[in-house]
């Protein structure tokens, strides 16, 4: 297919096979680095606000548009489109390898209370991106016209363009993150860019004009993000030191979450993707609540069932009753159990229960996993983060609650952590009402613990419940038995409201859990 108008007039025929097979190497890379810069934007928003399916969906939703208004305005860059496509990598490369800094330290310095702020500032750069990337393919089409037929190249660089999307959505959360981390997978891929740069000015040196100024940008860009590279720690830890009021000692993103623990004095906290889950000065109080108002209740309990809870601390209660055999606990984050099973100062907070004989630990999904066991268990513990997202949401859900009636034995008793009956009244009654629609008697009940507030919790059964008369072991430092019968009363700020049942089609939870705490939070 010829061309004879001004928008190939400086570009010379490329029929090299091996330069053709580069520049479809380039549309992989290409193509690859713009879904990176996509997959780093959803993962940040869902990390810092919460609720992954709005923050990926309207992510996706923006990034798509600007493709395409990209896509749109190539039909204006009618010269120079080598050189155009080189001065478009440049960009890409630094904006989208910056991107993931930006976004923390944007967030870092307007906080969670400047929503807006971020949010402009989120699409702002996603559409920015999603522009310039919609501008480098038809481009890439243009530059190869005159070597392949229409059909041919349609097919070819759209091949390419798709294998590169499959690759980076396969290794983004396998390998990338966490490995990387989101800011060096960004700066990885911007590299990779500013790489395409480089072999563009290679194989058209012959064809640009002021090829030195493009290779003194090219370089300028790689170094920045070689320094960037270099100093991803720094900045890591910088923006989420000014997100924590306390000193960092730990922090780690997983497959699954972005871990910090903070240390001030002797206090210790762990915060999942932002959201806190203990402080050592009083997380005793959440988990002798969590576990001695039904553990007690239950004759010569034997075996345990802990869903979630991967930190351990509800693991040291439950090893206090010397009747118990077996725990068996299942959490989905590998590196979550290990760190707290390795680390001596966690490890000290839940007494290396996990260095005990009887506790088996199994990663998997709870869900599927429980969906595929047949064992009965005296006790059943499911402490999971609360419902921020949908993926949780199906853990709080009718036909999760169904798979735990399905397993606790006839005389047995479940324990759920069900969020604040003060802060998210709805989303907390919402849950017993789930509990209940399973078949299972519900009960009630909440504590104070002073890093959450008022927090609930419910007792699940097939019998019926009575508190017990006395606990079955000593040196609690808040749960007795003459106080248990106060849990169990909610005053008329706390009391029942009404809520409609958590489906799999409908997670209504997310939607009140979203609503309350964003609104209504301590």
């Amino acid at each position: 297919m010829a061309s004879t108008s001004s928008s190939t007039d400086s570009i010379r025929p490329v029929h090299d096979k091996v330069l053709r097979q580069v520049l479809f190497a380039s549309v992989f890379i290409i193509a690859s680095c713009g879904l990176v810069y996509e997959l780093v934007a959803g993962t940040v928003s869902s990390y810092l606000l919460g609720d992954s399916v709005t923050q990926f969906s309207t992510v996706i939703g923006v990034y798509l548009f600007a493709m395409g208004a990209g896509s749109w305005a190539s039909k204006y860059i009618n010269q120079d489109l080598v050189r155009r496509f080189i001065e478009l990598e440049l960009l890409v490369g630094l904006i989208g390898g910056f991107s993931a800094v930006i976004l923390f330290l944007a967030f870092s310095q307007i906080g969670y209370n400047g929503g807006l702020a971020f949010h402009a500032i989120l699409y702002l750069l996603v559409f920015v991106i999603g522009m310039l990337v919609g501008l480098e393919i038809p481009l890439v089409m243009r530059i190869l016209e005159q070597s392949l037929t229409l059909k041919e190249l349609v097919s070819k660089v759209l091949t390419f363009d798709y294998l590169g999307a499959l690759a980076v959505s396969l290794a983004f959360p396998l390998l990338l993150i966490p490995h990387l981390g989101l800011m060096r997978t960004s700066l990885v891929f911007g590299l990779l860019n500013i790489l395409v740069s480089f072999w563009a000015m290679h194989l058209f040196s012959a064809q640009l004009r002021q090829r030195r100024a493009l290779l003194v940008s090219a370089s300028f860009a790689s170094l920045s993000l070689l320094a960037g590279l270099v100093f991803a720690e720094q900045l890591t830890r910088y923006s989420e030191e000014m997100l924590f009021e306390d000193r960092i000692v730990f922090s780690k993103s997983t497959r699954y979450q972005r871990m910090v623990l903070t240390q001030w004095h002797d206090d210790t906290r762990l915060f999942l993707n932002g959201n806190l889950q203990f402080s050592s000065r009083d997380e005793y109080r959440y988990h002798e609540a969590l576990i001695h108002p039904a553990l007690s209740a239950i004759a010569h309990p034997r075996k345990v069932l802990v869903l979630g809870g991967g930190d351990g601390l509800a693991l040291r209660e439950i090893l206090k009753y010397s009747s118990i055999e077996q725990v068996t606990l299942v959490d989905l984050d590998r590196e979550m159990t290990d760190i707290f099973k390795s680390n001596i100062r966690l490890s000290q907070l839940n007494a290396h229960a996990f260095d005990s004989s009887k506790v088996q630990v199994v990663t998997a999904d709870a869900f599927v996993w429980l969906d595929q066991q047949q064992a009965f268990y005296d006790f059943i513990v499911v402490d999971f983060p609360d419902p921020t997202n949908f993926a949780l949401g199906k853990l709080y859900t009718t036909s999760f609650y169904q798979l735990i009636a399905a397993h606790l034995s006839q005389h047995g008793l479940a324990v759920i952590q069900s969020t604040s009956p003060l802060y998210a009244r709805q989303s907390y009654w919402c849950i017993v009402n789930t509990i209940a629609s399973s078949g299972l008697h519900t009960y009630p009940y909440h504590a104070l613990v002073p890093s959450f507030g008022e927090w609930g919790y419910v007792i699940a059964s097939h019998l019926a419940y009575q508190p017990p008369a006395s606990i079955a072991v000593s040196g609690l430092r808040f749960i007795q038995a003459n106080t248990m019968p106060s849990l169990f009363y909610f005053p008329p700020d706390m009391q029942a409201v009404p809520a409609e049942v958590n489906r799999l089609n409908n997670q209504k939870l997310v939607h009140y859990y979203e609503r309350e705490w964003n609104h209504q939070g301590p």
